[in-house]
């Protein structure tokens, strides 16, 4: 399956995706990078290994859909057949999101439905929680929302800042997109009333990782 990454900063799971993807026997390939900011260090990671990469500004456009056109025919022109969001800091388009419905992921900072939108880590931490982590979904028009795929618990330790829990977060990002984008691509996933069957069975336990000791 052919996979366009749509990024806007460091890249980390664009990274994660790649050495997926350079696996033998993984079932997706990604076909091309785009970023609508130009200094996005993402960018860079996607030409040294040689996968097409672009900038598709949005500043560049007068409205939100016509962006969302420009990104759409860069998509279709590479051959993407799926779209993976990996830090792409922008609301797409009802329009686009149903052109590509069923066919883009998303990552989140969170276990969805708790903590949608930004500043995540220091809500969760806010909220007094013990358990937080991170979570891959089908992409829907409303922000963060969407059939979840595969979910990463992380436990809140004593002591934690943003900046440590976000890195723990992260790391959990890095093993939770590869392992949903296969799921995907090897076909093993169905949506039906809006919830994702894997293997024909509901919430599997292959789709959530558990939460490391504290």
């Amino acid at each position: 399956m052919k996979v366009g990454v749509l990024i806007s900063g460091r890249g980390s799971n664009l990274q994660s995706l790649m050495d997926a993807c350079a696996t033998p026997g993984f079932p997706a390939e990604i076909a091309i990078v785009i970023s609508n900011k130009a200094d996005a260090a993402g960018l860079d990671i996607a030409r040294a290994a040689k996968i097409p990469a672009r900038v598709i500004s949005h500043s560049d456009y007068p409205t939100r859909e016509s962006f969302d056109a420009a990104l759409d025919a860069a998509l279709r022109e590479a051959g993407a057949e799926f779209i993976c969001s990996a830090g792409f800091m922008r609301i797409l388009s009802d329009g686009f999101v149903e052109k590509w419905r069923d066919r883009q992921l998303n990552i989140h900072p969170s276990l969805l439905p708790a903590f949608k939108g930004l500043h995540v880590h220091r809500r969760v931490l806010e909220a007094g929680c013990r358990v937080t982590g991170c979570t891959v979904h089908f992409v829907r028009a409303a922000m963060d929302e969407g059939p979840i795929v595969a979910q990463a618990a992380v436990a809140v330790h004593p002591g934690d800042t943003e900046e440590t829990l976000a890195a723990r977060v992260l790391e959990a990002e890095h093993k939770l997109y590869p392992l949903a984008l296969r799921f995907v691509a090897e076909g093993r996933t169905r949506i039906v009333e809006e919830r994702v069957l894997i293997d024909g069975e509901l919430a599997s336990t292959q789709s959530i990782l558990p939460v490391p000791p504290l």
